[in-house]
């Protein structure tokens, strides 16, 4: 007997079967269903729908037979996902590979074997819709047909329950979500400041004291602390550490945060890793310490996350001798609660910042963008500073993209942006204002230095091309129009006059 070798693809074929949740699940009536229409259109006296996982084959459905499931190396179907093609074996008997199976010389005594495949829409075989006898049994090309036909509706099936229990998983995640919102929402009174004072224009480590202080005070705590390690830094280097509230009464807290977060606490000791912690912690009751506080000391360390090049930590504290002895549910639900607040602050402040920086870029060059020449134009306007302005149309990227593809007409863009953004040195920035239209605005400087500017820019384009590239340029000075349209006119006016004066002269784009 020989076992079947393993796919080229087996890994990604285990990993596609996994997705269908299939393996050791109850019957369904739609897979025995499948089997018993194979079984009468097919005129044999069993018919069974196989998985073949790593290391064994079981069946999900079966008509004719009890249990289909067997070690893979005794299996016929691991055969069969061999290839896109039924499998079919007329004489098991007598085939070399099959004879000393224990299927064959025992129960079922299969003789004849057809098996089609089960092809995922990722082209994975992760089974087969096969039929046995355990007698002669000739199948005719239409059998087989029938069969392959049969296989792909048992495979639509998987499909469409795959796709159902995805469905019901992202239902029962989406009610969670709902739960975790409610909950939230319970508790937006007590969050109300905090979220207020993070809308608020401030410096993101003002407002999170802030927020720290207002959180501080309705746990009655006696101390609340941001604590801040750099990204990166090394593991054992010290936090800064920032006072958000303290209780009117208690000294300088600072010496004793310090030697809180050195000397670490519990049976633990030996200094902890906060920077590290992934969840909040609470202690209820630190170890004899020669610390500050009492034995007796509630701490919560709240992670906070990443914000401006730093990893923070809210650190709470009650004293010794406070009446509420130990960081109660409702705490811990309002320290996470407040966390969350302040992560989703930071992140939304990330994420408007780079909104910004996006809505004034070119998602292709990375220069400014049409918008961000529109505003800075007028910027440099209202102030009345003398600047140049040049318009620059690249020429040939039509050809490029016509005779190389528009993969290397967005790289001949690219290079000519870098280079020409490099060109514009201290106080000036390039854009792009669309297509091959391109601009500079730059600190006073005469047409010709601006046009060999260009012409620089143009002689790296040429460099990733075998078509004739070069560049169109029309340079005005801010003093010789009173406005930002009349400027631009004037500007494009010089550039098309330099495109018509090499038509007339027909004279060839720089190559």
């Amino acid at each position: 007997m020989t076992g079947a070798p393993l796919p080229a693809d087996e890994a990604r074929r285990l990993l596609d079967l996994a997705r269908y949740q299939i393996l050791d699940s109850a019957p369904e009536a739609d897979f025995d269903r499948i089997t018993r229409l194979a079984a009468r259109v097919l005129r044999v006296p069993v018919a069974v729908l196989n998985l073949v996982d790593q290391h064994r084959q079981w069946g999900k459905a079966s008509y004719g037979l009890t249990c289909s499931n067997a070690p893979r190396e005794t299996s016929f179907c691991a055969w069969t996902i061999l290839d896109d093609v039924p499998f079919v074996v007329d004489d098991a008997q007598n085939d070399p590979r099959f004879r000393e199976n224990p299927m064959v010389v025992g129960s079922p005594h299969i003789h004849m074997y057809a098996g089609a495949p089960l092809i995922t829409p990722a082209g994975h075989r992760i089974g087969t819709l096969c039929v046995t006898d355990s007698q002669p049994h000739p199948l005719s090309p239409d059998d087989l047909q029938a069969l392959q036909d049969l296989a792909t509706v048992a495979m639509q099936l998987l499909e469409l329950r795959r796709q159902a229990l995805e469905a019901q998983q992202a239902a029962e995640a989406q009610e969670q979500q709902a739960q975790e919102l409610r909950r939230t929402l319970d508790q937006a009174r007590v969050l109300e400041g905090v979220s207020s004072l993070l809308e608020l224009d401030l410096d993101p480590q003002q407002a999170t004291l802030s927020a720290a202080a207002l959180i501080g005070e309705a746990l009655e705590a006696d101390l609340a602390a941001l604590l801040g390690w750099p990204v990166p830094g090394p593991p054992d280097q010290p936090p800064t550490v920032v006072t958000a509230y303290r209780r009117p009464s208690l000294p300088d807290p600072t010496p004793a945060v310090a030697a809180l977060i050195h000397e670490g606490f519990g049976s633990g000791g030996g200094g902890w890793t906060h920077q590290r912690l992934a969840a909040p912690l609470y202690l209820h009751r630190s170890g004899p310490r020669p610390l500050a506080f009492s034995p007796e000391t509630q701490v919560a360390w709240v992670p906070l996350g990443e914000e401006g090049g730093t990893r923070r930590l809210l650190l709470m504290v009650r004293l010794g001798g406070h009446w509420i002895e130990r960081w109660r549910l409702g705490d811990r639900t309002l320290l996470e609660a407040a966390g969350r607040t302040i992560r989703h602050a930071w992140q939304r402040r990330a994420a408007l910042e780079l909104a910004q920086r996006q809505a004034r870029q070119d998602a292709l060059t990375g220069l400014l963008n049409r918008r961000a020449f529109d505003e800075d134009l007028a910027d440099r306007k209202r102030r009345s500073q003398a600047f140049t302005l040049a318009l620059v149309d690249l020429d040939g990227l039509k050809t490029v993209n016509d005779c190389e593809g528009h993969a290397q007409g967005d790289t001949l863009l690219q290079v000519f942006g870098a280079a020409l953004e490099a060109g514009a040195g201290a106080g000036g920035a390039a854009y792009r204002l669309g297509g091959d239209e391109f601009a500079l605005l730059l600190p006073r400087h005469g047409a010709q230095e601006v046009v060999e500017r260009v012409e620089r820019a143009a002689g790296a384009a040429r460099g990733v091309t075998l078509q004739c590239t070069g560049a169109s340029t029309g340079v005005a000075q801010s003093h010789e129009a009173p406005d930002s349209p009349t400027l631009l006119r004037l500007a494009d006016e010089r550039m098309y006059a330099v495109k018509r004066r090499r038509q007339r002269t027909r004279q060839p784009i720089p190559g």
